[in-house]
């Protein structure tokens, strides 16, 4: 494998890892860094979701004991049933709908205003829903995720449907979405780690399946490096994220949107990073 192939690699894996959890959209930070790093192009696009599974490997890893619990369980015990049951009817909403407009959906949003805009926004909904909230704590009615109902899971199963749209971030849309409908903050982002494993499992065995005839055995070793890189990113990511929100709010990372924003605007019209797909 070639040494700078590996390096490029590398560095996406790392990014994928450290973005996939926050809400500031890990799709917007892979175009940025593989328009800085010249890697682009069709199996590139593969490669970005592929390396996902890292990413949720290591919540698998981090949460190994209530999945093993939930698995175990799923035929005798009604907590671990209701649990898995929620999460299924979670996932269905993004997953229909990306089934069936995803490709018109990139279509036409993923262009640099459409990307900027959901990067600006989905900060002032962070603003916004961290505000409500500080002033009104009665707001939140769900502290942990068993506490959650199938219409609390459908909710924001409909709340992540919306990372559909290119730059709004499905950890963003599920977490704060969660937040808004009254989990909270620990609980939004937990049930958001959960809502990733099927989520980002389905997204990665239905690429590689579509991308089948681009893809060889020549690049298992390229995705494999990236794979890994994202699991071990992503395992100091999350294990960080649950620390932080326990004396922290998303108000840092609704800036960071708001900043990120801009520089979509100033990078596309500059002319050094391509937006559009």
């Amino acid at each position: 494998m070639d040494p700078l192939l590996a390096l490029k690699a590398l560095i996406m894996g790392i990014v994928e890892g450290l973005t996939e959890f926050l809400p500031i959209s890990s799709t917007g930070h892979l175009i940025l860094t593989g328009s800085l790093l010249d890697f682009t192009g069709e199996k590139v696009k593969v490669f970005e979701i592929v390396i996902q599974a890292g990413a949720i490997f290591a919540v698998c890893w981090e949460y190994r004991a209530r999945i093993a619990h939930v698995m175990a369980g799923l035929f005798s015990d009604r907590k671990a049933q209701k649990f898995a049951l929620n999460l299924v009817i979670a996932f269905l909403p993004a997953a229909l709908l990306g089934l069936l407009f995803a490709n018109n959906i990139k279509a036409v949003l993923f262009a640099p205003v459409p990307v900027a805009l959901a990067f600006i926004i989905g900060g002032l909904v962070i603003l916004w829903v961290e505000r409500r909230n500080q002033r009104n704590p009665a707001v939140t009615r769900i502290e942990s995720v068993d506490d959650m109902s199938a219409l609390d899971a459908f909710k924001v199963g409909c709340a992540q449907a919306f990372s559909l749209v290119p730059g709004t971030s499905r950890s963003g849309a599920t977490i704060i979405g969660g937040m808004w409908l009254g989990l909270s903050r620990k609980a939004a982002t937990e049930f958001s780690f959960f809502l990733a494993i099927p989520t980002l499992l389905g997204a990665t065995v239905y690429s590689l399946y579509k991308a089948r005839a681009l893809l060889s055995m020549d690049d298992v070793p390229v995705f494999g490096v990236g794979t890994v890189a994202a699991f071990a990113s992503a395992f100091f990511c999350v294990r960080w994220l649950l620390r932080y929100i326990s004396t922290h709010d998303f108000t840092v990372f609704a800036w960071y949107r708001i900043a990120f924003g801009m520089l979509v605007l100033i990078s596309a019209y500059g002319g050094w990073v391509v937006w559009a797909e």
